[in-house]
């Protein structure tokens, strides 16, 4: 007998405008989704970042692997007032992310790339045809070193510099009794799971998430992933679900 999802966790904060794919998925599916984000991002001031001896001018490209890493690059750029060149290229990890870029600079599409399905191999892509660039890697203290390992393998110049803190948020394992379903979005989300409800036991419980790293640490964490993307013909979270519902009709 298929199990019924009332109550679907979206660790993520809830959307600024009000208007997000989940929503319609809960009046098409007639369950609510709540916006409970397990981690957090955090700043770091000009003073820390200068610590990393980082020179962001000593480099041609900047790669983007989401809009916090595009937030903290610029304001870190405008509080320690550096002008990012014109001519400065940007590689993105979905084509999402590129066009938010527009909110700090003019988009141009010869100089903003962007791989074609969220994984860090497509990343690579754009990347590779570009490798005598120098590139800049905005990152938090908390990442996979996934992608630093392909740059390195293919003799790409990179400099790694935290510019922002993946931090922990707080909350009691009775707060997630009453979901049926689970998703997740970085394995930060998943180091947050077992740090609060270390005796967290799945049971009948749906999980999901977005993106390879992401799935890895669900299953190093014993847990079982019912929904994951991107995966072939379905490149969002969102559309992920509505196909889980869609086999596991309510």
């Amino acid at each position: 007998m298929t199990q019924k999802i009332k109550r679907v966790l979206i660790s993520q904060p809830q959307p600024a405008t009000g208007k997000s794919p989940y929503f319609d998925l809960a009046g098409k599916y007639g369950c609510e989704f709540v916006f409970k984000p397990f981690i957090r991002v955090d700043p770091i001031s000009a003073k820390d970042f200068r610590q990393q001896k980082v020179n962001i001018l000593d480099h041609t490209a900047v790669v983007f692997t989401s809009r916090h890493a595009v937030d903290h690059f610029f304001k870190l750029c405008q509080e320690l007032r550096v002008t990012v060149p014109e001519d400065m290229k940007y590689f993105c990890i979905t084509e999402t992310v590129s066009l938010y870029i527009q909110k700090y600079v003019q988009y141009r599409k010869r100089k903003v790339f962007f791989g074609t399905t969220g994984s860090v191999d497509s990343l690579m892509v754009p990347i590779l045809k570009h490798k005598t660039e120098k590139y800049l890697l905005p990152m938090s203290n908390v990442h996979t070193g996934e992608l630093t390992r392909l740059l390195d393998a293919n003799g790409i110049s990179h400099t790694e510099a935290v510019m922002y803190l993946t931090v922990s948020n707080e909350f009691a394992k009775e707060e997630l009794d009453d979901f049926d379903m689970m998703i997740f979005f970085s394995p930060a989300g998943i180091e947050s799971l077992k740090t609060n409800c270390p005796d967290f036991v799945q049971g009948e419980k749906i999980i999901g998430c977005f993106g390879a790293a992401t799935a890895k640490a669900i299953r190093e964490a014993g847990l079982r992933l019912d929904i994951e993307a991107p995966v072939p013909g379905i490149t969002s979270m969102s559309a992920a679900i509505d196909a889980w519902f869609a086999a596991n009709a309510q």
